[in-house]
């Protein structure tokens, strides 16, 4: 009886087989019969469920999100203020539990920068297209609690610019040395100002 294999199952294990790879190396130092012998697998095997290396970070990077963002959400629901829910919502870009989701992440963003994958960029897309649904429930929450102004709103895209480039600067330059006193004094200046 021929034995029946879940092809999504094997892509996954795949990609999660080389993470650690990925963390220790780098994906541009790795080379395919190493992520065939970490996976326990033949060269020809990978080949089969990816055209390259690329793929592999690419299939990493989407079932980590979708852990990290479950994670994320049964913490945020545990919280009661808004400003405590914006930091925890943003503390992704600091904190220790989410170093390696961030590395692997900044692995992928080099990759989709410099590719043309339509894949890429529509993940890409229906990540900030949820994130940023996300702030704005968050944030609608906070002013139906009366805890917000309702102007703050139109604050999201800047607080999201912000904690963005705050982390790119942390991570290209040594002009942030802080970045989570960083983040947490300007969404406290920032509640300061917008709570009613």
């Amino acid at each position: 009886m021929a034995i029946i294999v879940d092809k999504e199952q094997k892509k996954k294990d795949i990609a999660l087989a080389t993470k650690a790879l990925i963390l220790s190396d780098g994906i541009s130092n790795i080379t395919i019969s190493q992520i065939a012998k970490a996976a326990g697998i033949g060269k020809g095997t990978v080949y089969e469920y990816f055209k390259n290396k690329d793929e592999i970070v690419f299939e990493l990077v989407e079932i980590l999100m979708q852990e990290h963002n479950e994670q994320k959400e049964a913490q945020l629901n545990k919280l009661t203020s808004t400003r405590e829910k914006v930091k925890k919502f943003f503390s992704f870009f600091y904190i220790d539990e989410d170093k390696e989701l961030r590395e692997i992440y900044k692995q992928f963003t080099a990759i989709a920068l410099s590719s043309t994958n339509e894949d890429m960029c529509t993940f890409q897309t229906e990540c900030y297209i949820l994130y940023e649904n996300w702030m704005e429930s968050i944030i609608q929450e906070g002013i139906q609690n009366k805890e917000l102004k309702p102007e703050v709103k139109e604050l999201i895209m800047g607080i999201f610019a912000f904690v963005q480039g705050s982390f790119i600067m942390s991570v290209t330059t040594s002009a942030i040395t802080n970045l989570q006193q960083k983040i947490d004094n300007q969404i406290d200046m920032l509640f300061d100002f917008m709570e009613k």
